[in-house]
């Protein structure tokens, strides 16, 4: 009989529903066990960096020193072009305390309406993927898709922006997607795609 090697155990920092079941999902079949942040009754930090790399490495760190275990954040968000790439990092802001993702779309159909009929609607979301490990410093994995930022919004398999968001060579926004066809093309996978690669993943560390 073959022993299998137990698979490691990282903390997941994100209060995130969508987020959570997105990286558990890519997570799934590598040699990392992902525990969300809620098991260890972790608070959510400020997110005050001027980048996702530096929100995804601030919630990433602040898991790590709470737990003492390797920890992974993600930072993600869309950038509409003609909004100086707004609402980007401040994309959770958007949707206010109560976290109404259907106001912040509204938020910004209203700021591009505000622009003219001939505003430009492409946008690109980004992710930021952050493992941080005791010890070590802080690597961070960029993933990006470009499209167009539709109205009215079109499905509810996704979330935060995803039904108004149209990326390039797809007749569907991401909100029309399943789970398993959005985690093949959006900007999450590319960035689990960079991480996979890199020697503390694959490794023994």
């Amino acid at each position: 009989m073959v022993a299998v090697a137990p698979r490691r155990q990282w903390v997941l920092a994100s209060h995130n529903a969508g987020k959570v079941r997105e990286l558990m999902a890519l997570f799934e079949n590598s040699p990392v066990r992902l525990r969300p942040a809620s098991a260890f009754d972790l608070p959510e930090p400020e997110e005050s960096g001027p980048t996702f790399e530096a929100n995804a490495a601030l919630k990433a760190s602040a898991a790590m020193n709470a737990t003492g275990m390797i920890a992974l954040a993600d930072d993600s968000g869309v950038e509409a072009h003609a909004l100086n790439g707004e609402p980007g990092i401040h994309t959770a802001r958007w949707a206010g305390p109560d976290k109404d993702f259907a106001f912040a779309r509204e938020r910004l159909r209203d700021r591009l309406t505000e622009l003219g009929p001939g505003a430009d609607r492409r946008a690109t979301y980004v992710c930021v993927l952050c493992v941080a490990r005791p010890g070590a410093s802080c690597d961070t994995f960029r993933g990006e898709t470009r499209g167009f930022l539709v109205w009215p919004p079109s499905g509810d398999l996704g979330h935060g922006f995803e039904p108004m968001f149209l990326p390039d060579g797809y007749a569907v926004t991401y909100g029309e997607m399943t789970p398993e066809r959005r985690l093949r093309v959006n900007a999450r996978a590319q960035a689990m795609r960079k991480l996979a690669a890199a020697s503390f993943l694959i490794g023994d560390t």
